[in-house]
C-alpha cells in the first residue's frame, strides 16, 4: 500500500511547490505554526461550547456556532497540510539540517493539534446522536406516528384542538432530528477529511525519512569519492617525486660517464 501511494505523494509535493506556493523557508514556518495555534484555539473553544449542550444554555445558536468552528479548524488543517506539503517539497539548500529539524517539530505538533481537534469532533458527533435518540424517545412518532386516540369523550371541538398541539410537535421533532443529523453526516465527513490528513502527515514522514537518507548517503558516497581521490593525487605525486628524483641521478651518472669517457679520450689523443 505505502509503495503504491509514495509516487502520489511525491507528485503532490512537487505540484504543491510548481502551483505558485513557492514560499522562503522562514515564511512557511510562521504560517504553519500560527495555522496550528489557531486550530489548538478553536479546539478549546469547541470544547467549551460541548459542555453547554444538553443544558439550559443549549440553542440553535449555539449549535450553529460550534458547526462554524467546526468548519473554520476542518479549513485551517486542511490549508496546513498543504503548507506542510510546501515546506517539503523546497529544493535542498545549505541550511536543509535546520529544515530537517523545523519539519519533524511542525509535524509533531501539527499530529497533536489534529489529534486534539478530531478528538474533539468525535465528541461533537456523541452529543449530536445523543440528541437525536432522546428526541426520537420523547416524540410520540415513537410511538409509531399514530394520532393518540386517546381523547376519550371529548367534544370534537377539543379533540380537534389537542390533535393539531400534538401534530405540530410532531413536525418540530422532525425538524430537530432531520437538522441533528444532517450535522452528523457534515462531523462524520469532516472527521474523514482529517483522517486522510493524518495519512498525508504519514506519507510526508516516510518520504522525508527517505530523502533524507538519501542526502546523507550521497553526501558520505561523496566523501569517499574525495577520499579516494586524494589519495590517488597523493600517490601520483609521489610517483612524480621519484621519478624526478630516478631521472637526476641517470643525468648524474650519464655525466660521470661522459666525463670519464672524455677523460680516456683526451689521455689517448695526449700520447
Amino acid at each position: 500500500m505505502r509503495n503504491g501511494t509514495a509516487p502520489n505523494l511525491n507528485a503532490a509535493l512537487i505540484m504543491a511547490y510548481q502551483a505558485g506556493t513557492q514560499q522562503e523557508p522562514g515564511a512557511l514556518v510562521q504560517s504553519i505554526s500560527s495555522n496550528i495555534q489557531r486550530i489548538t484555539l478553536l479546539t478549546s473553544e469547541l470544547q467549551r461550547a460541548l459542555t453547554l449542550l444538553g443544558t439550559e444554555q443549549d440553542s440553535s445558536q449555539l449549535r450553529q456556532k460550534l458547526q462554524q468552528k467546526q468548519q473554520q479548524g476542518n479549513q485551517l488543517a486542511k490549508e496546513t497540510d498543504q503548507q506542510m506539503k510546501a515546506f517539503s517539497a523546497l529544493p535542498v539548500g545549505p541550511d536543509q539540517r535546520q529544515r530537517k529539524l523545523q519539519r519533524e517539530r511542525l509535524l509533531n505538533d501539527f499530529s497533536v493539534a489534529l489529534n486534539s481537534f478530531q478528538k474533539t469532533q468525535r465528541q461533537a458527533a456523541d452529543k449530536e446522536r445523543e440528541f437525536v435518540a432522546r428526541v426520537r424517545a420523547g416524540s410520540r412518532l415513537s410511538q409509531g406516528g399514530q394520532p393518540d386516540d386517546s381523547f376519550g369523550d371529548l367534544p370534537p371541538s377539543y379533540s380537534q384542538v389537542i390533535q393539531t398541539e400534538t401534530e405540530a410537535i410532531t413536525e418540530e421533532d422532525l425538524r430537530l432530528i432531520q437538522e441533528r443529523e444532517t450535522s452528523i453526516r457534515q462531523l462524520e465527513s469532516d472527521i474523514t477529511d482529517i483522517n486522510d490528513i493524518f495519512k498525508d502527515l504519514g506519507m510526508m514522514v516516510h518520504e522525508q525519512g527517505d530523502m533524507i537518507d538519501s542526502i546523507e548517503a550521497n553526501v558520505e558516497t561523496a566523501d569517499v569519492h574525495v577520499q579516494n581521490a586524494t589519495q590517488q593525487l597523493a600517490r601520483a605525486a609521489d610517483y612524480q617525486r621519484s621519478s624526478r628524483k630516478k631521472i637526476c641521478i641517470l643525468l648524474v651518472v650519464l655525466a660521470i660517464a661522459a666525463a670519464v669517457i672524455g677523460l680516456i679520450i683526451w689521455g689517448a689523443t695526449k700520447q
